[in-house]
């Protein structure tokens, strides 16, 4: 680590690459409160956030092994809602020998320390500009609990600030040529294949929280029948590759016969 005598020695333009803004794909939206009912329709309010893993990658790609995380957890608060609590840490941000620190609150320890990294990462720049996002109000399909947007709360932004649609279309994320989309709403999709320890828990699920795609994984019987199918097309078209037709005798006249 670089002491803190040493800050100054640091490049000149580590600070405005840290604060540069994130590409737009990084960018999610979640709602945020109960829905409101306004002529007949159901909208509720949607914010933009970033992932925890955006941030780390940021100083990782900027500041690499010179950025350093404390947290420290605070005092259980009690909600509102009888039996439910909320919990906070406080995130001591080190990069560069310069520290920030701030506090961030959940539902659990991993929400509460994850809210508190990315706050205290926002004192170095990162993700600033999400402060500077409007209210955004998005339509849903329902008031109930598991109530979904009807329409993509990035398209309704980006057209309500001026932004066609089309323009929001190009700055959704490339995808690999092997990568799952989500079949929802086409976006990039978490591979959950080699960490999920239920078997029959879904193999792929949506990024973006406000989305409920997921992919299932495929039933053995159907797996095994393609895997059977496949193969006997390829015995076949190997057997068929390797068919020859036979030479036929050539003919004889009678004479030339024995008897």
């Amino acid at each position: 680590m670089i002491a803190a005598n040493d800050i100054y020695k640091a490049p000149a333009d580590v600070w405005a690459r840290l604060s540069a803004s994130l590409p737009a794909d990084s960018i999610f939206w979640r709602q945020d409160g109960k829905p409101i009912a306004r002529d007949g329709k159901f909208f509720a309010r949607f914010v933009a956030y970033v992932e925890a893993n955006t941030v780390r990658e940021r100083l990782d790609t900027v500041v690499p092994g010179e950025w350093d995380l404390t947290l420290t957890p605070l005092p259980t608060l009690m909600s509102d809602d009888p039996g439910e609590t909320s919990c906070s840490f406080k995130a001591r941000l080190q990069v560069l020998g310069v520290v920030r620190e701030d506090v961030g609150m959940g539902r659990d320890y991993k929400q509460a320390a994850t809210d508190a990294f990315k706050r205290a990462a926002v004192r170095f720049g990162i993700a600033h500009e999400l402060y500077s996002y409007g209210t955004n109000w998005v339509e849903l399909d329902g008031d109930g609990k598991f109530a979904k947007p009807i329409e993509d709360p990035a398209i309704v932004y980006a057209r309500k600030n001026g932004a066609t649609s089309n323009e929001t279309a190009t700055k959704r994320p490339v995808l690999a040529l092997d990568e799952e989309t989500c079949p929802k709403c086409g976006g990039r999709m978490w591979d959950n294949r080699l960490t999920k320890r239920n078997p029959r828990a879904p193999d792929y699920r949506c990024r973006d929280r406000s989305c409920d795609g997921v992919i299932w994984p495929r039933k053995e019987d159907e797996t095994k029948n393609a895997d059977s199918h496949g193969a006997d097309v390829r015995s076949h078209q190997a057997v068929e590759k390797d068919w020859k037709p036979l030479n036929p005798p050539p003919l004889v006249n009678d004479a030339e016969l024995p008897f």
